[in-house]
């Protein structure tokens, strides 16, 4: 059968007509679906404080670890240098001031102690990398109140402390380290510090800066250390040189390396 070219015209642009509506239609599900996956990412990336993807989390955590280990250096090289382990100081501008001042530290005997210090242990001081931390933030911090699980003795170790780190971070860090991610390691308790008691939670706060006037506490901090990675061998936890942990306090989650263990 023949059909009149008006007839094959028509026929034509009903055909053109029904393509372009599908092609309209599938970018339209399109569209739906690209705004659902971004929906579903922001969602299950959300935590508390800035969302950082995976290949920045890594960087942010190798950076911690290698200023925590600079900073390490320096307290064991003091200490080599047959200084006490309680003359030890963390004075910078950048710090808080209860940490001292560096410009106070006038003789070569106070600049040997101080880990900040040239003549020193020559550390480079360091502010806490962006999107790590909640909103309650905080630069870092130097105790020596808590008796870290697995290391040294029961007396408490000179840590740094990274206070306040996201759970992204948080996480990082613990899987890095080889500590469980989930539930995270636990610093139980409820007390608060005071003077001359470190309360329940490694992040002492500003009475327990390692300073000229708090050192080492007489009782520690202790944590759960059941929650820690376990060492199959002696059925405890194994040396925690590194870790993140949670305060039932706040709650609120801290970085925190051991300096020096005790």
């Amino acid at each position: 059968m023949i059909f009149s070219p008006d007839i094959q015209n028509a026929a034509q642009d009903k055909t053109r007509s029904a393509e372009r509506g599908n092609i309209l239609f599938m970018i339209l599900i399109a569209v739906v679906l690209i705004g659902l996956l971004t929906a579903a990412i922001m969602s299950t990336s959300t935590t508390d404080g800035a969302n950082i993807d995976k290949e920045t989390l890594v960087i942010r955590a190798s950076e911690v670890q290698r200023t925590a280990s600079e900073y390490e250096r320096a307290v064991l090289f003091i200490v080599s240098n047959r200084k006490s382990e309680t003359d030890i100081r963390f004075a910078h501008p950048a710090a808080d001031a209860a940490y001292g001042n560096l410009t106070d530290a006038d003789t070569l005997e106070e600049q040997q102690v101080q880990v900040f210090h040239a003549n020193g242990g020559g550390a480079s001081y360091r502010e806490p990398p962006e999107d790590i931390q909640t909103a309650t933030g905080g630069k870092w911090e130097f105790y020596g109140g808590t008796a870290i699980p697995g290391v040294g003795t029961s007396r408490p170790d000179l840590i740094a402390v990274l206070p306040n780190v996201t759970q992204q971070f948080c996480n990082k860090i613990n899987d890095l380290n080889g500590q469980p991610v989930t539930p995270t390691p636990e610093d139980t308790g409820s007390s608060a510090a005071g003077v001359g008691v470190t309360g329940d939670c490694l992040n002492i706060g500003p009475l327990g800066r390692f300073n000229g006037t708090q050192q080492f506490y007489t009782l520690p901090n202790t944590m759960d250390e059941t929650t820690f990675a376990q060492d199959p061998n002696t059925s405890a936890a194994r040396p925690a040189l590194q870790a993140c942990v949670q305060c039932d306090i706040g709650p609120a989650l801290h970085f925190y390396h051991v300096l020096l263990a005790r």
